[in-house]
């Protein structure tokens, strides 16, 4: 979705809310900015849609915001972004309403659009021994991206903790000895994850590295950050999708893997070892129980698999 035209002014409404977002809710940037995507084309849509008679956020009513949808669909966005950018309307009209700006919420009673089911791609067990397997072989050689990439992937698997957080850990955060991270989630909330002895592992071996790669750098070297690239810089979230995927291609070029399956892979293999389905949502970092639950589905899904395919009478 496209930035609001720059010939378009941005009502100070819109402004208030984005900073009440930042400031006062703690959402994340991630967050803030793909609201102020979706409010900057609610504006020009309405600008449009009433034309010359001008309009007021109390004048709104649901068969603008049924019409906006409308409006975003034909321009082929998915059903998911839909969803979203009602979702941020509906916030935008319950802050003008706790102001006292809006009588009425008329995004509350338009039905967001129903979303297909998309159960997550996961590795399974045999996949995820070939996948450290060629990761290992790698690090055997020393060099120091390799032996960096070995721990990405560890502690990817062995907390399940998402991409950009994983990209913002910085030293300080981790604690080898407790064998735990401390990680910012969505609405900068902080959560401490156990790590495995393989991930902690793992590291030790790249903290020699890095600590050598510092030392050769000098003052160029980020001193904070954890995960750094042959310049000593944080790496971002796009260097990691690049080296994760990269090796993910070599296990199954036709599955569509992506970083995101490793999260998809460690809260399935909690649940099919029994693990409590409360503590994989903590682990997680999910806010609701609801988002954790589609993992089930997936054991459900592949037992059903299992079930055709070995019961005689299937």
């Amino acid at each position: 979705m496209s930035e609001a035209p720059p010939e378009l002014e941005v009502p100070n409404e819109i402004v208030d809310f984005l900073e009440h977002l930042e400031k006062e809710r703690n959402d994340s940037p991630n967050t803030v900015t793909a609201y102020r995507r979706d409010l900057h084309a609610l504006v020009a849509f309405l600008a449009s849609y009433y034309g010359t008679q001008g309009w007021t956020w109390e004048g709104v009513d649901r068969l603008a915001i049924r019409a906006f949808m409308s409006h975003l669909l034909r321009r082929g966005l998915s059903k998911r972004s839909v969803a979203r950018s009602l979702s941020a309307v509906r916030s935008f009209y319950r802050f003008l309403h706790r102001n006292e700006q809006v009588t009425a919420n008329p995004a509350r009673g338009v039905g967001s659009p129903k979303l297909d089911k998309r159960l997550p791609g996961y590795l399974d067990r045999a996949q995820i021994d070939l996948l450290f397997q060629q990761a290992e072989t790698r690090a055997w050689s020393g060099r120091f991206t390799d032996v960096r990439n070995l721990a990405i992937l560890e502690v990817f698997y062995s907390t399940g903790m998402r991409l950009s957080e994983l990209a913002g850990i910085d030293m300080r955060d981790l604690d080898l000895v407790s064998q735990q991270v401390k990680v910012r989630g969505k609405g900068r909330k902080e959560r401490i994850i156990p790590l495995g002895d393989h991930a902690v592992l793992a590291l030790r071996n790249y903290e020699l590295k890095r600590d050598a790669l510092r030392r050769d750098l000098g003052g160029a070297a980020d001193r904070s950050a954890l995960f750094v690239s042959r310049t000593g810089k944080r790496i971002g979230v796009r260097m990691v999708q690049t080296v994760v995927g990269a090796l993910l291609r070599q296990i199954d070029e036709d599955a569509e893997l992506s970083v995101h399956s490793l999260r998809h892979t460690f809260a399935t293999h909690l649940l099919d070892a029994g693990a409590d389905l409360r503590a994989v949502q903590e682990l997680l970092g999910h806010a609701s129980i609801s988002t954790t639950q589609i993992y089930t589905h997936t054991s459900v899904e592949r037992l059903k698999a299992v079930y055709i395919k070995a019961h005689p009478r299937a």
